[in-house]
């Protein structure tokens, strides 16, 4: 019996012989992926150990069967991404800030990002010579990032420059709550050891260099041509800026599903190239000695590398952009050396040049969109049936064009179907519109849009470019409407709460294995895959959601809808809570809510899950409250919610939430009906931007235990 099987799956191995080095970068991402997911070091050394046990064993053994040798390469590539992501993770070790600070120091500026849509420079600094609010001088990480208003930014702040300022810092922020965006884990890959936001004055000790930055300067020069969202984009073409977009309009671009325009990767950088390779193939063929001596394409290949590695640099080298320079120089070189040139084998070359230079890119929703689009298109168009279908033939026009158009729609559908888990995970939306939006906006963004921005920008070197600039912005016009009707629409985004990480593993095991085979064993990955979309689509929406810090909080009250705790939060907090909720809109707020009773200091909530009353309280000032009446009213809740110290007195009949507590768990999500309870923190977290090494900070003089006195506002 074992011997038939065996003999069956080498006969499969065989047939998709052709498929198998398309899995050297799913072994070595899942490598990585392992490192996130284990929780210390003693979980990866085990993997680590047990993989390569299994690598070389199956090497040194396998040598006259295909399965063992693919097991074995497989289990060697898993080590060697395993590997890859702990060592960069030690590599860029920086210090963290341990706690929020007001500081003064001297710093000198790496980059000047504005974000003119709201107001604001983003700054990344190496600071120097700092001081706390009594002159005291404390240590600063090597890196910080902060935030200064547009109308506080003095002349000659740029790259380079060098600046004494004051600012509020804190440590990089954590996740929220379970499922939220863990910014920690970026700025840790990124070195950036606090944020915060910048006082004025800021005072400018040495001036950035003349004319800044080449990508800044563009942006401006863009922003000057075309005023709002319209130079927002169009700036977002041309360098991967988009902190002019108003954020209306850029949070319609992603509920229409057309966010990705505005990211500059595969489209854009195609569309350079093709251009590039246009026009100086048309330049050298005016030349007759030139046409008849010289291979004309390769020259112009050559020409467009050099295009792409350009537009690769000005739009400041992102994740999108390199993977898509990686595989143009790819096409390119196939294309010179008379090979089929885009090809999944392509994909992989790309994804495995991407995780060597930045493995951790591998957990990012850049780095996962970008490869599921490019996957799914390349994998549906390598397909017999549809290549079939897709390649080109004698008909009539009518013919041809409506081919074209009903291709485009499949392309676009299997886009948004690789898309929508990857979404759904990170975004915790999903669009449903998306495939019919972009066959508008992509032939109008690539073939309008963009060679008329170019066209406007060569022409203003002889200040000629009024008239281009404005049909520009009338095409960009058009673009922002068909985002807006489409988000509009109803139903167009599809709110989901935080899925289960095993949920979308399965999802993404059985996209993989229906997109990288070819034999009829393909169809496989149907069951994984319907399997993790029933299992995410079943998981309830969380009934409590509590933030790490315990000022805000979301609960389901008895009519169904989630509420949140305070009537002013911040855009993020607010756009957070609804996302993690399953929300797609605004959340109320909790005051004159069925089920809620609220003063000014404390509010309690009641709500009906699992056959039972559920009583959440929780605290919403900064006033203390009388004791008794606060023990009391503890005694008689399920949950009690603080961003205080709450004294051992106040016990809850289930949990108790405060300070101290949210400290160890981070941000709580609950379940009422199941009992289940998440936290944003495993206990024995090993990563490093969990367990990081911090500055020392200022030394705190003393310490409040909550402030709970006898004197106070009454519940």
């Amino acid at each position: 019996m074992a011997g038939r099987i065996g003999a069956r799956l080498e006969r499969w191995l065989e047939a998709e012989r052709d498929q198998l080095p398309l899995w050297l970068p799913v072994a070595l991402g899942g490598g990585i992926a392992l490192w996130f997911v284990l929780p210390g070091r003693r979980d990866w050394a085990t993997t680590w150990l047990a993989l390569s046990a299994i690598g070389m064993g199956a090497l040194a053994i396998g040598r006259d069967g295909r399965a063992l040798r693919v097991l074995g390469v497989g289990a060697l590539a898993a080590v060697a991404g395993l590997s890859l992501i702990w060592w960069r993770a030690e590599r860029v070790a920086a210090p963290v800030l341990p706690r929020p600070v007001v500081a003064g120091f001297e710093a000198e500026v790496e980059r000047a990002e504005p974000l003119a849509a709201r107001g604001l420079v983003r700054l990344a600094l190496r600071p120097t010579a700092a001081t706390d609010g009594r002159g005291r001088p404390i240590a600063l990480p090597p890196r910080v990032r902060v935030n200064l208003p547009v109308a506080d930014a003095p002349a000659g702040l740029g790259r380079g420059a060098r600046v004494r300022l004051r600012a509020r810092l804190m440590p990089p922020p954590t996740a929220a709550v379970p499922g939220a965006y863990d910014y920690a884990r970026q700025a840790w890959f990124d070195g950036i050891g606090a944020t915060g936001r910048a006082f004025a004055p800021v005072t400018v000790l040495r001036p950035a260099r003349e004319g800044g930055e080449l990508r800044a300067a563009l942006s401006r020069h863009i922003a000057e041509r075309l005023p709002g969202s319209e130079g927002g984009i169009a700036a977002a073409l041309a360098t991967g800026d988009v902190g002019a977009i108003d954020e209306g309009d850029a949070e319609a671009m992603r509920r229409a599903g057309l966010a990705h325009l505005l990211s500059v990767s595969g489209l854009h950088i195609t569309a350079v190239v093709a251009a590039t390779m246009l026009v100086v193939l048309r330049l050298l063929a005016l030349s007759p000695w030139l046409a008849l001596r010289v291979r004309l394409p390769l020259v112009a290949a050559v020409a467009g590398a050099a295009a792409a590695i350009g537009y690769t640099a000005l739009t400041g080298w992102q994740v999108p952009t390199i993977r898509s320079c990686v595989a143009a120089l790819l096409v390119l070189a196939a294309l010179a050396m008379g090979r089929e040139a885009v090809t999944l084998r392509l994909v992989a070359v790309g994804a495995i040049v991407v995780l060597l230079l930045r493995p951790e890119a591998l957990a990012g929703p850049s780095f996962q969109l970008s490869f599921a689009a490019i996957t799914a298109i390349v994998a549906l168009h390598e397909h017999p049936r549809l290549r079939a279908w897709f390649g080109p033939r004698e008909e009539r026009g009518w013919r041809r064009w409506g081919r074209g158009l009903f291709s485009l729609l499949v392309t676009g559908l299997a886009v948004e179907l690789a898309l929508m888990p990857i979404a759904a995970w990170h975004f915790h939306r999903a669009g449903l519109y998306g495939a019919l939006a972009n066959i508008v906006a992509i032939p109008l963004t690539t073939f309008i849009v963009m060679p008329l921005e170019a066209l406007a920008l060569a022409l203003d070197v002889a200040g000629m470019g009024a008239p281009v600039w404005w049909l520009v912005g009338h095409a960009l016009g058009a673009l922002l409407w068909l985002a807006r009707a489409v988000a509009a629409a109803p139903g167009a985004v599809a709110a989901l709460p935080a899925m289960p990480a095993g949920a979308f593993a399965l999802m993404v095991a059985g996209g993989l294995w229906l997109a990288l085979w070819r034999t009829r064993w393909r169809r496989l990955g149907v069951a994984p895959l319907a399997v993790g979309a029933a299992w995410a689509l079943a998981t309830p929406a969380p009934d409590l959601l509590v933030t790490g810090d315990g000022r805000h909080l979301a609960i389901r009250v008895s009519d169904g809808r989630l509420v949140r705790l305070r009537e002013r939060a911040g855009d993020y907090t607010r756009t957070m809570l609804a996302e993690s909720g399953g929300v797609d809109g605004e959340l109320p707020s909790m005051d004159a809510q069925r089920g809620v009773r609220c003063s000014r200091d404390l509010c309690l909530a009641e709500t009906a899950a699992g056959g039972r009353t559920w009583r959440v309280l929780a605290t919403r000032s900064a006033y203390p409250v009388p004791w008794r009446e606060l023990v009391a009213a503890c005694g008689t809740a399920d949950v009690v919610v603080s961003e205080r110290w709450l004294p051992d007195a106040c016990a809850p009949r289930w949990l108790k939430l405060d300070r101290a507590t949210l400290a160890r768990t981070g941000g709580v999500a609950v379940t009422f009906r199941s009992g289940a309870v998440r936290t944003v923190r495993r206990a024995g977290d090993g990563h490093p931007w969990v367990a990081m090494p911090v500055v020392a900070g200022p030394r705190r003089e003393g310490r409040s235990r909550g402030g709970y006195g006898q004197a106070g506002r009454p519940f």
